[in-house]
This record gives structure tokens, sequence and C-alpha cells, in this order.
């Protein structure tokens, strides 16, 4: 018997009951939509926490920080201090699938653009890999090698300048009032400059307000969503000279440079985001501490798996019932068609070609209701998402309560399949096993 003689002769069989072959295809649709449907709310729960998880950073930056000691594996009992410093940097460079590590300085600042002023946090960069970092321009351009007295702003940097004769200082409504791409700026250390000095420290008489420094702005960055929209960005070792000015007017004692870490953070960028986790073990093997954004998501993940894990193995009690009712319709097709059995094996027919046609029978009630289920899926992941987005509104990047990726649906089907093949497997070795004489003489 060839495969299209099994195809037609399967095909007729499971037509000739037409009603309970729609029954039982009916309970394999109920079972794959309610797996699928189920496997697709978990689906988009992980998404969902993947794209909030995105929009506060980046997930293959690693930030660092210092342990003050830690020990040396050349010998237990000695310790040794992990700070920020340029050794620090190269140590972390070094490290096999690290793209870029970027050292931080951060110091609030008094800018002033006309007659607006602004308090902003100025966090100093090194600009050659401000790029492999995500920094992106709406306006102007980044930061250059090159660049002294130079800024670049975040995106929501504009609505913290004010003017200062102004009594509605901070209004956000409106477009900003103040240009910084461009335009002639002044910065201080001074947050008393361009304002009366109501705040000045009179019990300090020999401080003296550090002298303002001319810079321009030659930057506005894209939204990001994250902390880059908040800060300024400017040369790290232009920084560090108005953050010395700024201590030798405060007349502060400087520490020595054993206990004081040259930088406030490192952050690590990492060529391959799925090698995150190994580096950042590396790092605090190093000395340091160490976390990023995947920390978040990894404990979110293992959240979202148990919640798969309920929601699947709900659904796969529908499909469990399916698998039953597939069994039970290929009994009693054996128990109505032994005559017809025993007729096929007297004249000759194979006992493989008859077990392979129950087979295909159960595989191809599987595979329909898989079909129909995943179409039916589609239909109802539709209509979730519709009703969620009408009571919760639009949520820009939002997946919806219920994501069916491609996957899942040629998962679903095929699921389905192998559950209409196991289901009649019993069956058609009960087929095969038949004896053809007392096949025969049933009526």
């Amino acid at each position: 018997m060839n495969s299209w003689d099994l195809f037609k002769m399967g095909f007729h069989n499971l037509w000739r009951k037409k009603t309970r072959t729609f029954l039982t295809v009916l309970g394999v649709i109920i079972g794959t939509c309610s797996i699928v449907i189920m496997m697709s709310i978990g689906i988009a729960m992980d998404q969902s926490n993947r794209e909030w998880i995105e929009s506060m950073g980046d997930l293959s930056v690693i930030e660092v920080g210092a342990s003050r000691y830690y020990y040396d594996d050349s010998s237990r009992n000695a310790k040794k201090e992990a700070k920020l410093d340029d050794k620090g940097v190269a140590k972390l460079e070094k490290i096999p699938g690290v793209k870029a590590v970027m050292p931080i300085k951060r110091m609030e600042l008094k800018i002033q653009a006309g007659k607006m002023l602004g308090r902003i946090n100025v966090i100093g960069v090194k600009p050659d890999i401000m790029e492999d970092f995500g920094f992106g321009v709406k306006e102007g351009r980044l930061l250059l090698s090159s660049d002294k007295e130079a800024l670049v702003f975040g995106s929501e940097t504009v609505y913290d300048f004010y003017n200062p004769r102004s009594r509605d200082r901070y209004n956000r409504s409106g477009e900003p009032k103040v240009k910084l791409v461009n335009g002639k700026l002044m910065v201080t250390s001074d947050m008393n400059y361009g304002e009366k000095r109501r705040n000045q420290r009179r019990y300090d008489e020999d401080y003296k307000p550090p002298k303002p420094h001319k810079t321009k702005g030659v930057g506005l960055l894209e939204e990001s969503g994250g902390e880059k929209d908040w800060n300024a960005y400017m040369n790290i070792t232009y920084l560090e000279k108005l953050i010395k000015e700024d201590k030798d007017a405060r007349h502060e004692r400087r520490r020595s440079s054993e206990k004081e870490d040259q930088y406030q953070q490192i952050k690590v960028k990492v060529a391959d985001i799925q090698t995150v986790e190994e580096i950042q073990k590396k790092i605090k093997d190093m000395g340091f501490q160490a976390h990023s954004l995947t920390d978040m998501l990894k404990s979110m993940q293992e959240q979202t798996k148990k919640v798969q894990a309920i929601l699947g193995g709900i659904g796969a009690v529908s499909l469990l019932v399916a698998a039953i009712g597939i069994t039970n319709t290929m009994i009693m097709s054996i128990y109505e068609r032994t005559r017809e059995i025993g007729v096929m094996k007297v004249i000759g027919a194979n006992l493989a070609d008859i077990k392979r046609l129950f087979l295909f029978e159960a595989a191809m009630i599987g595979f329909v209701g898989g079909i129909l289920g995943i179409i039916i899926s589609y239909a109802v992941s539709f209509g979730l998402n519709k009703i969620s987005g009408g009571y919760m509104g639009p949520i820009d990047g939002s997946c919806g309560i219920s994501v069916i990726p491609i996957t899942l649906a040629l998962g679903g089907v095929a699921f389905a399949t192998i559950v209409g093949i196991t289901s009649g497997y019993l069956p058609a070795r009960r087929a095969m096993n038949l004896s053809a004489l007392e096949a025969i003489k049933t009526e």
C-alpha cells in the first residue's frame, strides 16, 4: 500500500463518521487553543518585563563600584584594595568580551544660557567611547576628544533651566525657552551664580566662589527614556579641572590618593549580551562591586518561567482530555471495522500498513485540530489584546497581554500531531495483532 492509497483510505474512514470525527477534532482544538493561549500570556509577560528593563538602560552595560578590600589569590591573608582608578580601568579593559570601559565623574554645576539658569548634573566621560555606550544625538554632535569646554545635554535638561527673575521658574508646559546647542554658555560650581547671594556661606569668610568658565553646547541627545535624558556630559579631563577649582575655593583638605577613588563609577560595555553574567562574575572576582540590569531581568524571568509552567500545565489538561478522546475514537473504529481489518489481512495487506493506516488517522485528527486550534488562538489573542487596550489605554512599546510567536504556533501544531499519534499507537497495535480468521467471522 503506497502513501497515496493510505491517505485516501484514512481520509475516507474519517469522513464516514463525520460527527464522531468532528467531536474528536473539537477536543483537540480546545486543548491546543488552551495551551497556546496560556503559554502566550506567559510569553507576553516575559516580553513586557524585558521592554520595561530595557527602558531603564542598556542590558549589556555593567556598572562597577569600588569594593574596599578583597583577598588576593596569591596570598589569602593579604588584603588588597580594589579602587576605581586608571589601573582598575586597565584591568577591566583586558577582560575578554569587553567592548569598552567608561570611567565616570559627576558634579552638579550651574549653567547660564542667556537669561536662563540651570542646576545640571554634569557627568565627565571619555568622548571617544560615547558611541560604544549608545549615545545618539538629536541635534548637533557628540563630544570629540579635542573638546575641552564643550557640553552635550540630555533631552530633558532643557526643562531644568529657569529665569531667576520669574516667579514661575520651572514651567514645563510648552516649548523650552532655552537653546543649548551652539549657544554661548557659562558654567561654574558656584550655585549662587547669577542670583542673589542669600545662600552665601557666611561662616567661611575666606570662601571665594570659583570663576565661571565660558563653554558651548555642541549637542542634544536623543530621548532614551533613561538616565541619559537628565544629565549633561563633558570631557572628563575638563570636569576634573572644575572639581579641583571648586575644592580649592572651599579650602577642602584633599584625601590621600591611597584612600581616594579616582572615579566615582566605571561602566563596562559588553560586546555580547549573552556573556554579561560571565563577565560580571569576573569583575566581582577582581574585588569590585558589579551589577547590571540583567540581574533584575534574570530574577523576573525566573518568576515568569514559574507562571508559564503553571499556565502551560492548566492548558495541558485540556489536551490530555483530547488525547483520551482520540484513543476512544480509534478503539471504537477498530471494533466497527474488525471484519474490514480481517479482509485486508487475508488479501495480503502488511501488518505495518494496517498500523500505519490507524496511526495516520490519529495523526490527521491531531494535525487538523492543531491547525484549527492555532487559528482560533490567534483570534482569541487579538481579542484579548484589544480588550486590554481598551481598558488600559495605549501603551508605547507594549506587546499586549498575549503574544503568539511563530515558534509557539508551529510547536502547538507539532505537539497536537504528536499527541494524536501517541493516542492512536495502542489502538493501531491492537488492529495489527487481530487474528484474520477471527476478524472475518465477526459480523
